[in-house]
């Protein structure tokens, strides 16, 4: 299919010359970039949690020795 599309100067330039250099034409080169762009798009980056730790890994849990009940209360109060 055959469509015109406005492009920098020297973006044109760019490709021009690349063109030349590798041989390619520089319809290929378009049809590279927008599959690239198109192919990016489709996979999004990962999520990453972001790190909310609170203390040290190595410092000891403060609610290991409390029972059910006692962390029931200091949760909700005592009622």
């Amino acid at each position: 299919m055959k469509t015109t599309v406005e492009i920098a100067d020297a973006l044109f330039d760019r490709v021009r010359r690349h063109a030349q250099r590798t041989g390619k034409p520089m319809r290929a080169l378009f049809e590279e970039g927008l599959r690239r762009v198109l192919e990016d798009a489709a996979q999004p980056e990962p999520y990453v949690m972001p790190d909310r730790s609170v203390g040290s890994a190595s410092d000891e849990n403060p609610l290991e020795s409390m029972s059910w009940q006692d962390l029931r209360a200091a949760i909700y109060g005592d009622h």
